[in-house]
């Protein structure tokens, strides 16, 4: 028994050394400003990726392509990708005002440009972690593509396998092949993949967009074509960081002006000194929650609210969302679209102009207008993008009579997480935030209580959190060390530990905020990497995550209107008494 745990614990001390090994060397190609992730340059990445076997990227570390991996890499990559030798990540540069046509990945927002035939650019604006991402996403692309390569590849003068020519045929075809011509495609596709007719033909539409249904076919063929010419001619797919990268990384450049922006809207509708309650979340619950049983009486009439909050997930019903929205425009709420380059959406929701017999959430009644909460919502950070905005978001606000600090009452934080002791849906509500590999951690008291949560049909549970540095790089290994561990996690995310360092910071040591200041954090499950099959490559949600979604933001509204919501079937609870809150801003001259 005591060699199975020596054996255990040395597996996720490897698996955490790869991380670090891994981290450390990213840090050190960007300083450098350039790598072959196939070469010598990219050896250290290669090797501790396929040491670390992560969850997502499945069977890596096999001899057989992984797809499901290569479908969630893909998502997050911009198409046309694999067809490029010259990979660029760049800073907010200009590529914008140019002739050149951006390109969104699925899964991520960020701007990507076709530079030429050969060359991606990729703009980096959400900092470090968005770094991270891609590097790890480009290691495990290329070693698919080389596992392609060595599976055609019959000879040393370069001669290939029937089925590579049959593949190479149907994708350089003009035509759009019939259903035998695919299906014998992937017939040959199938066997350079090592892979059954059936998974191949399973997961074959899933690549597809409404320009290329071949998609799939396109790209085994092109990462199988730049690893033959990289075998054969020594024509080596590069990753370079730009210049202004390399020197803007850091400074908050993006983060500063997102904010700025933010306290210039509240100066505007004279609500910068007002009560302020920050929320990370989505751009769709908390507007849907206040306005929706209000906009859409006659959808109420036929079935529950749970109900039209799935039909307003659903991407069908435009329509009803357009008149949440609407509702939400005449009652105080103003939207602010990101220009900053941080993809970070704002919504600001003046409670004052919230019409009483409309919402289910009451203010008290004493309440002056001045008085009165202001709502901001921002849309979700990545990774250490987290810390750049909200330390940048409660610093004062600089204007030509002094610094002015805001009035900032709560900041709460709802995101979806890994979850190790449950399944998708289930809810999370962290004690603590430990960031991963460092000795760092982050403990706090949350408003948000389990108790809060039980007793509506969805698993909650709570712990601690770990951050991690990137959900791509976990395994089973090093997350079961952390559960079964003292320090008693419950799940992973990317963003918890940034939040709440630039919270400590700015209540705890700069004095920019109230110490009273109140946190509340919850997440719901997207996945549980333990599980095979439960992972983040294994699929979305769908709308396993409405129920949780709107509980968490149903709880978190009930604490900023200090009066509980009534809601169907449910008993009205006493008010629960709350500290006074923070003093009202001051100016600075």
């Amino acid at each position: 028994m005591g060699n199975l745990k020596l054996e255990g614990r040395t597996r996720a001390q490897e698996s955490s050394n790869a991380i670090e090994r891994m981290y450390i060397t990213m840090r050190h190609l960007f300083n450098r400003g350039f790598y072959k992730p196939m070469g010598v340059s990219g050896e250290t990445l290669r090797e501790a990726l396929l040491i670390l076997r992560p969850e997502i990227y499945g069977s890596v570390a096999g001899e057989k392509v992984e797809l499901n991996g290569l479908l969630y890499v893909i998502d997050r990559l911009p198409i046309g990708l694999e067809q490029c030798r010259f990979i660029n990540l760049t800073s907010d540069e200009g590529y914008g005002n140019s002739h050149f046509k951006p390109i969104i990945p699925p899964k991520r927002r960020r701007n990507c440009y076709r530079i030429d035939d050969e060359q991606m650019n990729i703009e980096i604006t959400r900092g470090r972690s968005e770094i991270y991402d891609i590097l790890t996403h480009l290691t495990f692309l290329f070693i698919e593509s080389h596992k392609i390569m060595r599976r055609v590849l019959i000879d040393e003068e370069g001669g290939v396998s029937r089925d590579w020519q049959k593949l190479e045929n149907a994708v350089l075809s003009k035509e759009p092949l019939s259903q035998a011509e695919k299906e014998v495609a992937l017939t040959h596709t199938a066997n350079i993949l090592g892979r059954t007719f059936r998974e191949v033909n399973t997961i074959y539409p899933m690549f597809s967009t409404a320009d290329n249904h071949e998609r799939f076919l396109h790209i085994v063929y092109w990462l199988g074509k730049l690893a033959l010419d990289e075998m054969l001619n020594n024509n080596k797919r590069i990753v370079t960081f730009s210049p202004v990268l390399r020197e803007r990384l850091g400074h908050h450049i993006h983060g500063e002006i997102w904010a700025n922006k933010i306290k210039e809207v509240l100066l505007e509708k004279n609500l910068l000194s007002r009560p302020l309650h920050i929320i990370s979340a989505n751009m769709h619950s908390v507007m849907n929650t206040l306005y929706a049983p209000e906009a859409l009486k006659p959808e109420l009439k036929k079935k529950p609210v749970s109900g039209i909050y799935e039909d307003l997930s659903n991407n069908a019903n435009g329509k009803l969302r357009m008149r949440v929205m609407k509702a939400a425009r005449e009652e105080g709420m103003t939207f602010i679209e990101d220009t900053s380059g941080t993809n970070i959406d704002v919504q600001i929701f003046d409670t004052a102009k919230i019409k009483t017999n409309g919402s289910k959430f009451k203010l008290k009644a004493d309440l002056k207008d001045e008085e009165k909460p202001v709502i901001m919502v921002m849309d979700y950070a990545f990774g250490e993008q987290a810390y750049e905005t909200m330390d940048e978001m409660l610093k004062p606000y600089q204007s030509e009579q002094g610094n002015i600090h805001l009035n900032v009452a709560s900041i709460s934080i709802m995101g979806k997480a890994g979850i190790l002791v449950g399944g998708k849906g289930d809810i999370m509500i962290p004690t603590a935030h430990l960031f991963e590999g460092t000795a760092d951690n982050y403990p706090f008291k949350n408003e948000l209580k389990k108790e809060d949560l039980d007793g509506h049909g969805i698993h909650v549970c709570d712990g601690a959190m770990i951050t991690v540095l990137g959900t791509s790089l976990q395994n089973k290994d090093i997350l079961k060390f952390f559960h079964e561990s003292s320090w008693n996690v419950v799940g992973l995310e990317m963003e918890g530990a940034h939040y709440q360092k630039a919270i400590q910071a700015a209540s705890k040591l700069r004095g920019n905020i109230s110490d009273q200041v109140k946190v509340r954090y919850a997440y719901y499950a997207s996945d549980n990497p333990l599980e095979t099959g439960s992972t983040l490559a294994s699929g979305g949600l769908g709308t396993t995550g409405v129920k949780p979604t709107y509980l968490i933001t149903e709880k978190i509204l009930e604490q900023i209107f200090e009066v509980p919501a009534v809601s169907e079937g449910e008993k009205t609870e006493q008010p629960k008494t709350l500290k006074k809150q923070p003093k009202k801003q001051h100016v600075e001259k």
